[in-house]
């Protein structure tokens, strides 16, 4: 059965479509047949793997996935790159309600193909993020280590929660992974500390690192997995990766 991440954080500058990236490069380089879905009208997930936005976006149009689905260099990822068309960004984040019911169906028909889907949400609470979550079996937040990740983090879990409520069984906690760890900083163990107090076993064992090899390679568009395959920032995304796998 495929397992569907929604990667989610209302802040940005966590690090959430670099995991994105990164993790769906990983998995599918593992062996699992993976798709990526650029649901952030920014974009970043698209251009990041070295891509243009599309001009209309399948989810709107109601076409079939196909159409605009592009094989990535990595043999098993596939990416349904985001539109930044204004019209497109209006249409999907209506708050209709006939239309929503509709975007998840085709969802759901269009991933169950794959065996690891992956949905880059925009970084906030808004309708496109709860219908990534609405579509999807697993959440992955990404936390950076700062002051206000525990704020943010708890007004994200009472969307989740909601969504959780009305679906019953559907929508899980698939993992929080802390990002741009500095083990030089105290504030980074105090958060680290904080967030595995509270959440436990939900938590990663796995960090991720602040190197400069995560930071360069979208603007070469690729993975760091790809861009620096020995740097810190590489080996942390595939280690959190088999964390990911082994979970399932």
């Amino acid at each position: 059965m495929v397992r569907v991440f929604c990667i989610a954080n209302q802040k940005g500058g966590v690090g959430k479509t670099t995991t994105a990236i990164s993790l769906s490069d990983a998995i599918a380089k593992s062996g699992a047949k993976t798709l990526l879905i650029d649901l952030d009208p920014q974009c970043n997930a698209t251009s990041g793997l070295g891509f243009q936005p599309i001009n209309s976006h399948p989810l709107v149009t109601g076409s079939a996935f196909s159409e605009c689905l592009i094989k990535t260099g990595t043999p098993l990822l596939h990416l349904l790159p985001g539109s930044r068309k204004f019209a497109d960004i209006e249409a999907l984040t209506q708050n209709d309600m006939q239309k929503s019911k509709r975007i998840e169906r085709q969802l759901f028909d269009e991933m169950s193909v794959y065996d690891y889907v992956l949905i880059d949400s925009p970084p906030s609470l808004g309708h496109l993020t709860q219908i990534a979550l609405a579509a999807s079996s697993e959440v992955f937040m990404p936390i950076q280590c700062e002051f206000f990740a525990m704020e943010g983090l708890v007004r994200m879990i009472e969307v989740i929660k909601k969504i959780m409520s009305s679906k019953p069984d559907k929508l899980k906690f698939g993992g929080i992974a802390l990002t741009m760890y500095d083990i030089a900083l105290e504030l980074t163990h105090e958060v680290d500390r904080e967030v595995r107090n509270f959440f436990g076993e939900i938590v990663f064992k796995t960090v991720i690192p602040r190197d400069v090899a995560i930071s360069e390679a979208p603007s070469h568009g690729l993975s760091v997995i790809d861009y620096a395959p020995k740097s810190r920032g590489a080996r942390a995304y595939i280690e959190l990766c088999m964390e990911v796998l082994e979970r399932g």
